[in-house]
């Protein structure tokens, strides 16, 4: 086996991350996740995820823990309501009998983010995550690479996988291709105790999900195992939106002018997600990874997930990319017939690229038409197919 004897660095515990680790266990591997968050619990995770049969179940499928995934997944929780800006429903999956098939290639189960991440935390050995490890630098060593973390920590490894996210610090040692914006920025929130604070809402949700299209712009809705909800606003504007607006994000006073100006013909009802205390707002620009990405393999640094391929969520394939991703390289350096590292690394990004370029163009489409002036007529005919 390629990786026996070397030491595995991936850095950032999410999805992709967790399952490469957790596949690369079971053969034995000797593996380290550096996560910048302070412990498991200290984030909030965020909206819920629908896996894919062929990409997000297969990866758990390989990991062992399509147990402890339908244990925790939310029966229901993929039904779609699609409306308008008046909440005017035009298509509705709430109707019928909830029928869940895991053989059926089109179910698309959902779960929480944080059920999906402890279920992968759960599987892996006492002491692999490395907590509080905020990546800071690193330079090459031997053969090898030596990391720094900003709380002064550093480790050795033999090789490393970047799967830190959009904001990756490993990519910069791969390639020095950068995001570009894809002309969306969305606001996010989280509004818990949904039944409580946003009634109408909760109501018009029915614990699935709202795809709100109207003018241009966006609203998902997306209800949570906890009673919580998170959606998110997208609209189209300048790049420069966030640092030009002069909002103050955690004043939901002034989110609520905000919205009600920008979203000016929309129902009052959505007024709501911006009405309570406890909710937090997050402005994020939308931006994908150029979809002709090119790079010399590095015999002993590659890429995964967001770090990789960053693209706009507006397909759901983000998560179900990295997962992929996890289980093609962990194939690649535990079962495949090459001879080393190096050759390992390049037939896996060779195959990553052109999967990711692939469900990036796609996803850039989908980001274009939900903000276009027929989002409506678009969806309800994605849905009729």
């Amino acid at each position: 086996m390629l990786i026996e004897n070397k030491r595995i660095a991936i850095v950032g515990g999410g999805p992709g991350g967790l399952t490469l680790a957790r596949l690369l266990q079971i053969k034995g591997a000797d593996v380290k996740v550096y996560e910048r968050d302070l412990n498991r619990d200290v984030r909030v995770q965020g909206a819920t995820l629908d896996l894919h049969y062929e990409s997000g179940l297969e990866a758990l499928r390989r990991a062992g823990l399509m147990g402890e995934f339908k244990a925790n997944y939310r029966p229901g929780a993929d039904r779609i309501r699609i409306v308008d800006g008046k909440a005017v429903v035009f298509f509705d999956e709430h109707n019928g009998e909830i029928v869940d098939d895991f053989e059926d290639q089109y179910f698309r189960p959902e779960i929480d983010r944080g059920p999906l991440r402890n279920i992968l935390l759960d599987s892996l050995e006492p002491g692999t995550v490395i907590w509080d490890s905020q990546f800071l630098s690193m330079s090459a060593e031997g053969e090898g690479w030596k990391l720094d973390f900003k709380n002064g920590t550093s480790a050795a490894a033999d090789l490393v996988i970047g799967a830190d996210g959009a904001n990756s610090k490993i990519r910069p040692f791969i390639t020095p291709a950068k995001p570009f914006y894809s002309g969306v920025t969305v606001i996010e929130g989280t509004v818990y105790d949904a039944k409580e604070n946003t009634p109408d809402i909760f109501e018009l949700l029915n614990d699935g999900k709202i795809f709100a299209l109207a003018n241009n712009k966006t609203l998902v809705v997306s209800s949570k195992g906890d009673g919580s909800l998170a959606f998110y606003a997208g609209w189209k504007t300048n790049e420069n939106w966030i640092r030009e607006s002069g909002l103050d994000f955690s004043d939901k006073s002034q989110l609520l002018s905000w919205f009600k100006q920008e979203y000016s013909d929309w129902d009052s009802l959505w007024h709501e997600l911006f009405l309570n205390d406890s909710t937090q707002f997050m402005p994020r620009q939308i931006n994908s990874m150029p979809l002709d990405q090119r790079w010399e393999t590095k015999p002993n640094l590659t890429l995964l997930g967001d770090a990789a391929h960053l693209m706009p969520p507006y397909a759901g394939e983000g998560v179900n990319m990295a997962m992929q991703d996890a289980f093609e390289l962990a194939e690649k350096l535990t079962e495949g017939d090459c001879q080393n590292l190096h050759t390992a690394i390049a037939k896996y990004e060779v195959q990553m690229r052109c999967r990711a370029s692939e469900v990036t163009s796609i996803s850039l489409e989908s980001t274009k038409s939900l903000h276009s002036p027929v989002a409506l007529q678009w969806m309800l005919e994605m849905f009729a197919l």
